[in-house]
């Protein structure tokens, strides 16, 4: 009598393909470095399994529900095989797919092989799915409270290559870490810039997209596991990514990103302009008004004005110089302590010789960009 009510409960947790689109995947950490041998339609089921999960009052049976007429349409399955299609990709997932832990424990590591989903149940007569993860993958997913990251469902929906997803999901990892610390402090300057400029090795790389024994050739390692992701990505996610490729000697030693998060169309004009920065409308006008006066004074802007990034009539935008002054000059202190002044010269000579791809509306915004993605590299080559 007592499973009943408790069917009954789990059932109001179905949940419907709009209330799908707004769920945030949560994970710890742990797991998104593991290595996940499968496929990308195993990988995305998990994905989209992992967002039912309620972690404020996590399923005491493990098992979450999702509608079947739900589930084909987030993985835009519509033709007349989808029911045999479905079932082959959860036998799939039971028999081959599982994630590869690696956890620091006592003076070496620990490594886990966790098949997530053991059990999956449906009937080709009713709209729900029944999904029950493994009790050992469960402590990745819920009472996270430090190491997670949480992105967003929609994001992974759009993707159509494993390496995509993975890719993303550390992409998520550090960039969440660089708006935790940006927020909350504890971390140095450069160590919230290096989670917004993320550095893996290649031999990282290959493990955790599990190419190692794959892609013996850099181009094509490159091809599938750098440029098409991050195409996709861009093209998908909330985020913009570029990378610089780091040598060791003749070889490609590792790989650094620059992830930017893209803007809403509410503030997609802005000028730099910090509103957690000043509160009061009065201090913000004052305080403006003493970056202005800085900017004007600034060495860094009588270089931009000799290489034409800046104009005198964009001088006069108070908004523009503060936000030179307040977000983009100290980046070039970074550089000037680390190559002199003839190092910030010879960045902003080679940023001018490539204006043409920048709007001038966002100058302020572009400068910024460029010294970001600049800096990471100028430090490393420095420790090596």
């Amino acid at each position: 009598m007592s499973s009943i009510p408790e069917k009954q409960e789990n059932q109001k947790q179905v949940l419907t393909l709009n209330e799908l689109s707004k769920r945030k995947v949560v994970e710890h950490n742990s797991l998104i470095t593991s290595i996940a041998k499968m496929d990308k339609t195993p990988l995305k089921m998990f994905e989209l399994a992992v967002s039912c999960i309620n972690t404020e009052e996590p399923p005491k049976d493990n098992i979450v529900y999702l509608s079947k007429r739900d589930l084909f349409a987030f993985f835009k399955v519509s033709d007349n095989d989808k029911h045999s299609r479905f079932k082959e990709a959860v036998e799939k997932m039971q028999k081959q797919a599982f994630f590869q832990i690696k956890e620091e424990a006592g003076k070496g590591f620990k490594f886990k092989s966790i098949v997530p989903i053991p059990y999956v149940e449906w009937t080709d007569y009713h709209d729900e799915v029944k999904i029950e993860f493994h009790r050992e993958i469960m402590p990745y997913l819920i009472n996270l409270k430090k190491n997670f990251t949480q992105h967003a469902l929609s994001d992974i929906a759009e993707l159509n290559s494993k390496y995509s997803i993975i890719l993303y999901r550390w992409l998520s990892m550090n960039y969440s870490q660089y708006e935790h610390y940006s927020t909350k402090g504890g971390r140095r300057a450069e160590q919230v810039e290096s989670y917004r400029n993320p550095s893996i090795s290649i031999k990282e790389l290959r493990i955790m997209t599990d190419t190692v024994n794959d892609y013996e050739r850099f181009q094509s390692l490159e091809t599938w596991i750098l440029k098409k992701p991050i195409e996709e990505i861009n093209a998908h996610t909330h985020f913009n990514v570029t990378y610089d490729k780091i040598k060791a000697g003749r070889s490609i030693d590792s790989i650094v990103f620059h992830i930017e998060k893209k803007r809403t169309a509410e503030d997609s004009s802005y000028k730099l302009d910090d509103q957690a920065y000043i509160e009061d409308k009065k201090q913000k006008e004052e305080t403006e008004k003493d970056l202005v006066f800085e900017a004007m004074k600034s060495k860094y802007t009588q270089i931009l004005l000799e290489n034409m990034l800046l104009s005198p009539y964009e001088m006069t935008d108070t908004a523009l110089m503060a936000g030179l002054q307040a977000h983009v000059y100290p980046l070039y202190d970074e550089l000037k302590d680390l190559r002199g002044l003839n190092g910030v010269k010879d960045h902003l000579s080679y940023v001018a010789s490539k204006q043409e791809d920048y709007s001038k509306r966002n100058i302020a915004k572009y400068l910024k960009k460029a010294i970001e993605q600049y800096l990471p590299t100028v430090k490393r080559q420095d420790l090596s």
